[in-house]
């Protein structure tokens, strides 16, 4: 059996960015919230990890749900020295995140309305160019209090 989970090394210069490529099913949010909570160890943003946990849970989750690709890539940046982001990238481009109005009886339908309450910002941008993009990246970003 081989393990989908490798060593998380810190990059010293410019603005880090790690990914790693999944399984398109729910299963693998468990292995995205482990990458993340130990890339943020050896950055050093452990106070971040409970929210950026739950955002590769609902964008995991968003992804396997909505998209019939086999496979999604994790990714996890520092965009700049005082934002921390967050994303998932899939191969369908035209399935575009919306942010839903779930009600009390609803069962779905309060993912991205999770990752609207504990992040700084979300979004997508689409991949590739011209008139046909090959896939987007919906992610969403948190603020790191005293960044530098």
């Amino acid at each position: 059996m081989t393990s989908l989970r490798r060593p998380v090394e810190a990059l010293s210069v410019g603005h880090p960015t790690y990914s790693q490529t999944f399984p398109c099913q729910p299963s693998a949010a468990e292995l995205g919230r482990g990458l993340v909570r130990d890339i943020l160890g050896v950055w050093h943003l452990d106070g971040l990890a409970d929210h950026a946990a739950l955002i590769v849970t609902e964008l995991i989750a968003n992804a396997s749900r909505h998209t019939p690709c086999p496979e999604i890539r994790l990714t996890v940046g520092r965009p700049s020295p005082i934002r921390l982001r967050v994303g998932v990238v899939d191969r369908e481009p035209t399935r575009l995140p919306i942010l839903g109005q779930a009600t009390d009886d609803d069962e779905s339908g309060r993912g991205l309305l999770l990752v609207d309450a504990v992040a700084d910002r979300w979004g997508y941008d689409l991949h590739g160019s011209g008139k046909r993009p090959w896939g987007k990246e919906v992610w969403a970003e948190l603020r790191i209090e005293g960044g530098k």
